[in-house]
Parts: structure tokens; C-alpha cells; sequence
């Protein structure tokens, strides 16, 4: 019998990590991770801060990244375009859900 060992990371708000490690668990190179944070689509806890940190629910995203260069050959500035859309989609998916419950729990006719 075989024993798989996993290593399990919470993705909070309140954690951070470094580039390097973000490009190792994304599969970008650093590279293209400095060209998404010049594009405002990821940013550093401190922009100043060298090496810079970045909040650990990034990795998330900079996985998406990888995935959708990879499967639709995007270059840096197609990349940072669709993030920036699926961001702001997400954001819009967000505002109608709390639409809904307060239509939901609001006593009929007023939201």
C-alpha cells in the first residue's frame, strides 16, 4: 500500500508570498507575473518592497493565467485582458447576487 503525502495551502487575504513562488506554483515565469502587475491586474502588498509580496489568493488567479495563455495562445497584453474581463465579471456576478438576497429578505415591493 501506497501512502500519498499532500500539502494543503489556505489562499486567504491575509497571507503572502513571494514572486518566485508564485511563478513556481503557476506555471508563469516571473516575467510574465511583473507584466500582469504593470497591467494592474495583480498587486503587490507593497509595491515598493523588493522582492515584492504578493497576497497568496493570487495563485488562483495566476493559474487561470496559465491555462488561458496555454489553451488560447494569448500574449501578455491578450492575457491581461482577459483577466481584467473575468475579474470584472466575477465582481458583476457578485453585485447581483447580493441584489437578489436583499430581494429575497426584503419585504415585497422594496429592495
Amino acid at each position: 500500500m501506497t501512502t500519498q503525502v499532500t500539502e494543503t495551502v489556505w489562499l486567504n487575504e491575509h497571507q503572502v508570498c513571494r514572486i518566485d513562488y508564485l511563478a513556481e506554483v503557476s506555471g508563469l515565469s516571473i516575467a510574465e507575473i511583473e507584466d500582469l502587475v504593470d497591467s494592474g491586474v495583480i498587486v503587490p502588498v507593497t509595491p515598493a518592497a523588493q522582492p515584492p509580496a504578493f497576497q497568496l489568493h493570487y495563485v488562483v488567479i495566476l493559474k487561470t493565467a496559465r491555462r488561458l495563455r496555454d489553451d488560447f495562445q494569448l500574449d501578455n497584453h491578450g492575457l491581461a485582458l482577459a483577466l481584467n474581463l473575468l475579474q470584472r465579471i466575477e465582481t458583476l456576478e457578485q453585485q447581483l447576487s447580493d441584489v437578489h438576497a436583499r430581494a429575497r429578505h426584503a419585504p415585497s415591493g422594496k429592495i
